[in-house]
């Protein structure tokens, strides 16, 4: 049961996680247009490159244009918001920040990208640390190949 001194807190909860509070808490103005690219890649069932992400900020908004694209997603790295990943391609594709570590299998004939995680980049990191007195602050793992939709048709196999 809710009671009325709950929804000021729960208010404010969403107004802090919605991409209109994430920007005003970076301290950057939460703009239309930002706040339309921000909700876009926080919706994003993978990672967009500023093409995918400006034709599906055009469905909305046709007035927005790819410089304000580039720029706004240049802010939101910049503030911590998204991170910039490089794959096997020329162009960088876009994230949110994770709230947990994480990595990417990159398929090199589709494309495809697939997260995960694994205990054993923190016991590196302990062990990195210790060995060489680093202090580690990011970590960042890509590793290329095959996935097996592609590896079956690379041997002429169907996937299915």
């Amino acid at each position: 049961m809710n009671r009325r001194s709950d929804l000021p807190d729960e208010e404010s909860e969403k107004e802090e996680s919605s991409a209109k509070g994430l920007l005003s808490s970076a301290g950057r103005r939460a703009t239309s247009q930002r706040t339309l690219l921000l909700e876009l890649i926080r919706e994003a069932e993978g990672h967009l490159d500023a093409t995918e992400l400006y034709q599906l900020a055009r469905e909305r908004d046709p007035r927005i244009s790819l410089s304000t694209v580039y720029r706004t997603l240049s802010m939101l790295k910049e503030v911590g918001l998204v991170n910039e990943l490089h794959f096997a391609e020329e162009h960088h594709h876009y994230e949110v920040k994770p709230p947990a570590e994480h990595f990417h299998l990159v398929c090199l004939r589709c494309g495809k990208v697939i997260e995960f995680g694994s205990p054993l980049t923190d016991q590196l990191k302990t062990e990195l640390t210790a060995r060489h007195g680093f202090d580690i602050t990011s970590t960042a793992i890509d590793l290329a190949g095959y996935c097996a939709e592609c590896r079956a048709e690379r041997r002429g196999e169907s996937s299915i």
